[in-house]
């Protein structure tokens, strides 16, 4: 089981309940929350994707509305695996 850092006081809406249920999972050791940013596109639901490969695991942006967060995942799963896991945990 893996844990989440809790280190700003400001997450993108949604995001911390499912980042905890992804932590469960014993394949994930850290997931880290990082910058948020505004994003020009609008994005109604709270959607969190893989992005890019990272040493021991990715980065993955979740964005709701006109904000973008950046999630740092250190993991041994491939990216196709985490996806589907990260949809498969939606709330």
């Amino acid at each position: 089981m893996g844990r989440v850092v809790i280190t700003h006081s400001t997450y993108v809406e949604g995001l911390i309940p499912w980042l905890k249920a992804i932590a469960r999972l014993p394949s994930i050791q850290t997931i880290t929350p990082a910058v948020i940013s505004k994003v020009r596109g609008r994005c109604q639901t709270l959607q969190l994707r893989v992005s890019v490969p990272i040493r021991g695991g990715f980065k993955l942006v979740a964005r709701k509305g006109s904000s973008a967060q950046e999630v740092f995942v250190v993991t041994n799963l491939d990216r196709e695996t985490l996806q589907t896991t990260v949809d498969q945990l939606r709330p």
